[in-house]
């Protein structure tokens, strides 16, 4: 694919590690007590504060000028945000990060009819890079529900394994809510995948827009706090596993993990970023396999396949419709060569 296909890759699947490891640090914060407005404030807070230096110093040399207009723009970009963060941590707090984790694979199909919608992709049904990305996108959405809710009979099996799935369904009422709210993290998620990659053509510096997007979220969250969180007891945390979810959130969940995905968006688009949400299930599979004491079941194993090959059919797509717009370039640029010659000889004839 070229480096310009592999590095992004790289990148994004990084970045996908760094999301599942957030979900599980914000779940272990809340479950101890902290509250995910304040968990959303101190996390960008800090990571609005790493994010300063680096940011301008990286683009010093070529940094747009940032006008009022661009300004409403971050703080739509951090708006959008700032809903999704909080409709994800507390759906994840009412559910667990597995769920979260698979409805996160709702973003691609919802991305892909957004960026088409506002003619960011090209569709072309007779074209067979748009159908590959297209049944991409539908396949992996399907093999992320597969492994989220086929389990199928057990493979693999830790010796402290207890059966019983009562950390998965604590409640049925709670799980449905946790439902809902994190499909509503990811509508406003997609809607900001498009949102970013609109600004990143109007400002294209992406460090300097996720340090003013992690800015306009503190701002809009240090809001909400005050008024939903008026306990000042709230605000505080001993050092243990919420600063530690605090740090690792600012750090690797939003310097980190938003920093390569901008950088990802910027020169691959909204849907390619996307399309790596399905990679989450095989990490936190892995994850819960090895740490956490999980079984894995063939449903995990199928699914992940179903996903990988889901995966594997938009990198196709992209890749050939990259190869066409390239020849396509190459035709014309011929073609405009053709005709200047052919007036340099009619000129000379004449």
């Amino acid at each position: 694919m070229g480096k310009e296909i592999a590095l992004p890759m790289v990148g994004m699947v990084m970045a996908e590690c760094a999301q599942v490891g957030l979900m599980i640090m914000g779940k272990a914060a809340m479950s101890h007590g902290m509250s995910n407005f304040i968990f959303v404030f101190y996390s960008n807070a800090l990571a609005s504060l790493i994010l300063l230096p680096s940011s301008f110093l990286f683009h010093r040399s070529e940094r747009p000028p940032l006008t009022f207009s661009i300004l409403c723009w971050f703080f739509l970009l951090g708006l959008l945000g700032y809903f999704a963060q909080i409709f994800g941590y507390t759906g994840i707090y009412y559910s667990s990060p597995t769920l979260g984790t698979a409805l996160l694979n709702l973003i691609p199909g919802l991305t892909f009819i957004l960026a088409v919608a506002f003619r960011m992709e090209k569709l072309h049904l007779r074209s067979s890079s748009s159908q590959a990305k297209s049944l991409g996108t539908i396949v992996s959405i399907v093999g992320a529900f597969i492994v989220t809710f086929y389990k199928g009979p057990s493979l693999l099996m830790a010796p402290s394994h207890s059966s019983s799935p009562h950390q998965l369904l604590l409640q049925q009422s709670n799980w449905v809510i946790g439902g809902f709210l994190l499909a509503a993290d990811c509508v406003f998620a997609s809607t900001w995948l498009i949102v970013q990659a609109s600004v990143l053509k109007k400002f294209p510096a992406e460090l300097i827009v996720v340090f003013y997007y992690c800015f306009f979220v503190t701002l809009q969250s240090g809001i909400v706090c005050l008024v939903m969180e008026r306990d000042l007891s709230a605000w505080s945390f001993k050092p243990d596993v919420r600063l530690v979810a605090v740090v690792y959130s600012a750090v690797f969940g939003s310097a980190f993990q938003l920093g390569v995905s901008t950088w990802c968006l910027h020169r691959t688009g909204p849907v390619f970023v996307s399309m790596f949400k399905p990679l989450g299930i095989i990490v936190s599979v892995v994850i819960g396999v090895i740490f956490l004491g999980d079984t894995f079941y063939l449903g995990s194993l199928v699914g992940a396949i179903v996903i990988v090959t889901g995966f594997y059919s938009v990198m196709w797509g992209k890749a050939k419709e990259g190869t066409v717009d390239a020849h396509t370039r190459g035709m014309i640029l011929e073609s405009s060569s053709q005709k200047v010659a052919l007036l340099s000889n009619n000129t000379g004839e004449t």
